[in-house]
């Protein structure tokens, strides 16, 4: 039986993916900072799921409870690192948070799977960055997501090096109907996070490398990344300084 380790599984994607990949026939580790939700969750999955509590902004901790994890499932043939933290409008302090959870404790986790995975020989990591990781629309979360999809890049990169069979799996959703994306009113081609996450585990299946969530996005970025500055600025809704 495959296992998969889910980090950031109480909510959104992340849950939605935990619980696909245990109708697949996945043991799921479900990780993250509510464990009353993960509890919630292991009990509807059943099987061999197991939680773990990890705290992404303090990442020496966090790295030393997926190492335990990691001891307690034995050979995990999957990793998706999910955790994210976004605000409307953040000051200074929620930025200090996006970057300390979006930037370096993703990057605390990757680096971990990747080295667990070079280790074993085969495995595969996925990362869920964002449709935002594109411009600069929302600076201190478009500028992590950004991070998050060149440090995957970087990742797969160091595997072809190598020579092992690790697959590096970068996932950009659109907008998903989410937790934290509740209450905005700005949104279109919104999915369902049951939805975003069957089309999370069809490129896993598939071994891909990129992936747009929902695919229609694809578009977007198209054009996102064609976009000249007078434009994005105009989108953005303020004037170009």
């Amino acid at each position: 039986m495959p296992r998969a380790i889910v980090i950031g599984s109480s909510s959104g994607i992340g849950w939605s993916l935990a619980r696909v990949l245990a109708r697949e026939g996945y043991d799921v580790g479900l990780a993250g900072r509510r464990v009353e939700q993960m509890e919630e969750l292991r009990r509807e999955i059943g099987g061999r799921a197991v939680v773990r509590r990890l705290d992404l902004t303090v990442p020496t901790e966090a790295r030393q409870g997926l190492r335990e994890l990691l001891e307690e499932m034995g050979d995990v043939d999957l990793i998706v690192v999910n955790s994210g933290v976004g605000y409307s409008d953040p000051d200074w302090e929620q930025e200090k948070e996006i970057l300390a959870v979006n930037v370096v404790g993703f990057a605390a986790m990757a680096n971990l799977a990747l080295e667990y995975f070079i280790g074993r020989g085969v495995g595969q990591l996925v990362g869920i960055s964002s449709i935002s990781a594109l411009r600069g629309l929302a600076a201190a979360y478009s500028g992590s997501k950004a991070f998050a999809s060149i440090y995957l890049e970087g990742l797969r990169l160091k595997v072809d090096r190598l020579g092992v069979d690790v697959q590096v799996l970068d996932v950009k959703p659109g907008f998903v109907a989410t937790p934290m994306t509740a209450g905005r009113t700005d949104m279109f081609w919104v999915a369902s996070a049951d939805r975003a996450a069957r089309q999370i585990y069809q490129a896993i299946r598939k071994r891909r490398r990129h992936v747009y969530v929902t695919r229609r996005w694809r578009l977007i970025a198209w054009m996102m990344k064609s976009l000249p500055y007078s434009l994005v600025a105009r989108l953005s809704g303020k004037r170009r300084s």
